[in-house]
């Protein structure tokens, strides 16, 4: 009888009573599926190499994955993350090993997209402002006029990469009648020119933009890319949204334009440090609205979520490629190509 194909599940998917932390990931097609078992790891963060070493593929959530979570007997062949970020993964390592890191951007596109949408409705609409004002009484609430709105007609909606979320972004974005730029060097023309994008320089996309959202990952590259010489190129009647990662934005600097009103505001889902310090300056801002790197949590985000890294880990185990593959020279290596070989004639295709 052939040896089943393993898969874990990092242990924050299940809460200390044994429950699972988020409903709507459906395990049953893992459960189900022929020649294939799964286990959940016991708490660790980095989680270590011991924890997998009898596993062919992990799904996994917030812990770290780095070089001390690999183990030397090579088993482990897909590391499929629930989301898009991935910056709790060392791909090299991953890549150095033979291991293909997987991410799901089709259950995030939608989901954080409309996230940017509230929080850019919101924002243009003084929404938090008019909230405390009904209900603080009288006086309060016939300060209304002083706090207008403003309309997105004719206004300028860019984005800090138009990938998978920010061309979904513009898609949602279209009713509303705004002007489209964009800043993104992998940036694909088409997609562009379909969806009535301008793509421009990054200068130029903080000089322009009147609501400018964060859609780029987190890499050596992006860290700190916006800072405070690119927010001082902002109109004072702009708004900063950001729902990427928090560490792409320098926080300090962004703090300090908000305090002194250079901006009109900002919406952030993300933050440098997670949970943040409750003197962290930036809680104190009236201008600001902010989430716990939630906003995007819904019942379809992790439903979807869930079932790409199930269907990636399945896709792996008949030997197949599997989608979303970050690290896609893995795909090419013999070694990796010898493992999905050995799994289809174990499993069959």
């Amino acid at each position: 009888m052939a040896a089943p194909f393993r898969v874990a599940l990092s242990g924050d998917f299940r809460k200390p009573d044994g429950s699972p932390t988020f409903p709507d990931f459906d395990l049953a097609p893992l459960r189900s599926a022929p020649g294939l078992e799964m286990a959940f790891l016991e708490a660790a963060n980095p989680l270590r190499a011991d924890q997998i070493a009898d596993f062919d593929a992990l799904i996994l959530l917030t812990p770290r994955f780095g070089s001390e979570s690999i183990h030397p007997n090579g088993r482990l062949s897909v590391v499929a993350r629930f989301g898009v970020g991935y910056d709790n993964v060392d791909v090299d390592a991953c890549s150095a090993a033979g291991i293909a890191l997987v991410i799901t951007p089709d259950g995030v596109r939608r989901p954080v997209a409309v996230s940017v949408m509230a929080l850019m409705l919101a924002l243009t609409g003084k929404l938090m402002i008019k909230d405390r004002l009904t209900r603080a009484g009288p006086e309060a609430f016939n300060q209304r006029a002083q706090h207008m709105g403003v309309g997105l007609v004719g206004r300028t909606l860019g984005t800090l990469g138009v990938g998978n979320i920010g061309a979904e972004l513009f898609r949602l974005a279209k009713p509303f009648d705004m002007t489209f730029i964009a800043h993104d060097p992998f940036a694909d023309a088409g997609t562009a020119t379909e969806l009535g994008i301008e793509l421009v320089g990054l200068e130029d996309l903080f000089r322009r933009s009147d609501v400018l959202s964060v859609n780029c990952p987190l890499t050596a590259e992006t860290r700190h890319l916006v800072n405070a010489e690119r927010l001082a190129l902002m109109k004072p009647t702009a708004y900063l949204i950001n729902t990427a990662r928090g560490s792409i934005v320098d926080q300090k600097a962004l703090t300090r334009v908000l305090a002194e009103r250079r901006i009109a505001g900002a919406g952030l889902d993300v933050l440098e440090a997670e949970p943040p310090d409750v003197s962290d300056p930036i809680l104190k801002l009236d201008n600001v609205i902010l989430a716990p790197h939630a906003l995007c949590w819904t019942d379809q985000c992790f439903a979807g979520n869930g079932a790409a890294d199930v269907r990636a880990v399945i896709d792996v185990q008949h030997g197949r490629a599997p989608r979303g593959v970050v690290n896609r020279q893995v795909l090419d290596l013999p070694r990796f190509r010898a493992r999905l070989e050995e799994y289809r004639g174990r499993f069959g295709s």
